[in-house]
Formats: structure tokens, sequence, C-alpha cells
């Protein structure tokens, strides 16, 4: 079997069109909205409450 550098970069191609098409569909996925939409929000979170919050956590 002879194997090009055409053939593989062809082959590494399709898998970083798979490998993205995957963090696509996580990204997007439920499961990970709540996470973006608090992690959107923390430009608008004052300091005060982001202290509170970490008091709170230990």
């Amino acid at each position: 079997m002879d194997i090009d550098i055409n053939d593989i970069r062809a082959l590494f191609t399709v898998l970083v069109f798979v490998a993205f098409i995957g963090v696509w569909i996580w990204a997007w996925s439920d499961k990970r909205k709540q996470a973006f939409e608090e992690a959107a929000n923390l430009p608008f979170v004052e300091d005060d409450d982001l202290d509170d919050e970490n008091k709170g956590a230990r």
C-alpha cells in the first residue's frame, strides 16, 4: 500500500472536520447551556456579589 502525502493531508482534514463537528455539538448541547449563560453574565455581576458567593462556598 503506497500512501501519498496528499492522502495523509486528506485524512487529517477529515479528522479535524469531525473533531470540529464534535465540539460544535458539545457546545450547543442542552447540558452546557446553563454554564455558558452563567459565564456570559459574569461581566455584569458586582464584585461584592462574587465575594459573597465565594465566602458561602467554603
